[in-house]
């Protein structure tokens, strides 16, 4: 394997119909230019989620160019992938810190545990899917059930925006998301791909003007989970931050069995989101990948354990630089490792991650209320890509009562100190009640099936 790749041509460029394939490369500045722009692809969902859920961006950043270094080793290098933050915890992040203290290191621990021992999981499902095939997975996790659980857990955080983020700073959530709406829809090309982190920007500096021409708001403060009187960005933290120095590490998580099981569900999304990843980049590339498949889940699951061992945030592939790789037709992972050395240097700048801490809440409720719904959406890309029936029961009914539960969020007493709720508990009711219904229903088939053979072999009939 390894740190060996075949110059592309006089390394210069493509002529027209070519591609630069994973085991290729253009000339070392070319290449370090394009993995300069796979990072800032990657930058603005791998920064924003972790502030969502409470977890350090710098170590986040760092320690995505750790995981994506650990994915190309785990696959050989034959799928260019970057691996950053996920968005498919936040919502067991959220119920796991109500749970546990809220905004607190002792919290952070619990979060961290809990996100390690999925990143686990995730890897064990990698090895069963390797050895079984990744036929596996479609039997599992079918579109219909898939689908669904993408949906709840976007759908499922509706009430963090509602209770959390948005009444910090009403006004500025609202210009925060209506300037993130057109920026997406505004902008072609890689600006568009960034309109979410241009509209965090965009509101971080709205929220500064508005402190130097309102002065301090009086309104929920998450820092105190009080109402007072407080300014809209603090740049005291980044004032006092080193510009060089390692993040700090959150270390060791601690783990609890109530926690755990509340994170668990987004191992399903991970699952089909890499599938989904790694098979776009089969398609562009022209390469059988389906190999490779148990292989790519089994890294993301590595490279999440590693992350959130030392405090840092879940990971997964992107779908972003999979867009840097169709538009420059690079798909070699040199580009990647020079991407991942770069967030890696990132990390080593305390200041950096104390400036994005600042992000006022107002902000977050304006970028969280799209992001959430686009992850809720994306569910239901995965049933009309699929076509999936709604005339069926068996795929209605389990599918609406879990989401109901997700967005609710329902809370279902176990025991006395431990209970499932939200996603988790839709989750469970969507795989568990759609495999049952079906079951169900493949036997009555059956019955009825018979039961008209044997009339139409009655002679008595």
């Amino acid at each position: 394997m390894a740190f060996r790749w075949t110059m592309h041509g006089d390394g210069r460029g493509l002529a027209p119909g070519e591609v630069v394939k994973p085991n290729e490369r253009l000339s070392w500045p070319r290449t370090i230019g394009i993995g300069a722009q796979h990072v800032i692809a990657m930058f603005g969902a791998t920064f924003v989620f972790p502030l969502v859920m409470g977890l350090d961006p710098n170590i986040a950043v760092m320690m995505s160019g750790v995981a994506t270094i650990l994915f190309l080793l785990i696959t050989q290098g034959k799928v260019p992938s970057y691996l950053g933050t996920s968005a498919s915890f936040v919502g067991g992040v959220v119920a796991v810190r109500a749970a546990f203290g809220g905004d607190t290191p002792a919290a952070d621990k619990v979060v961290t545990g809990a996100i390690l021992v999925a990143g686990l999981v995730l890897a064990l499902c990698g090895v069963a899917i390797h050895v079984l095939g990744v036929q596996i997975i479609h039997r599992i996790f079918p579109p219909v059930v898939t689908g669904a659980v993408v949906m709840l857990i976007g759908f499922g955080l509706a009430y963090v925006v509602a209770d959390v983020y948005w009444p910090q700073d009403p006004w500025i959530a609202l210009i925060t998301m209506i300037a993130t709406f057109v920026f997406i829809v505004l902008f072609r090309g890689f600006l568009g791909r960034i309109g979410v982190l241009l509209g965090l920007i965009f509101g971080f500096v709205v929220s500064w003007l508005a402190d130097k021409v309102f002065g301090n708001i009086t309104a929920y403060n998450a820092g105190t989970g009080k109402i007072d009187t407080h300014p809209r960005v603090s740049f005291q933290a980044v004032a006092d931050a080193d510009l060089f120095g390692l993040p700090h590490f959150n270390m060791p998580p601690s783990f609890h069995v109530s926690a755990v099981l509340v994170v668990l569900p987004a191992v399903i999304a991970l699952i089909a989101e890499n599938v989904g990843h790694v098979k776009a980049v089969g398609q562009m590339t022209g390469a059988d990948v389906d190999p490779q498949m148990g292989k790519a889940i089994i890294a993301d699951g590595v490279g999440t354990a590693v992350a959130t061992a030392v405090g840092g945030s879940p990971t997964t592939t992107y779908a972003e630089n999979i867009g840097v790789m169709a538009a420059t037709r690079v798909y070699s992972t040199a580009a990647y490792y020079v991407a991942a050395v770069i967030a890696i240097l990132f990390g080593l700048s305390p200041k950096f991650g104390a400036l994005v801490a600042a992000t006022p809440g107002g902000v977050l409720g304006g970028v969280t209320v799209i992001l959430y719904g686009m992850i809720g959406l994306l569910g239901a890309k995965i049933w009309v890509e699929n076509r999936v029936d709604f005339a069926d029961p068996v795929n209605m009914v389990p599918i609406g009562a879990g989401i109901i539960l997700a967005i609710g969020p329902v809370t279902h007493q176990i025991t006395g100190d431990f209970s499932l709720a939200g996603i988790a508990l839709g989750t469970i009711v969507v795989l568990a009640g759609y495999h049952l219904l079906r079951a169900i229903a493949g036997r009555r088939a059956k019955e009825v099936t018979g039961g008209e053979i044997g009339l139409e072999r009655d002679p008595a009939v």
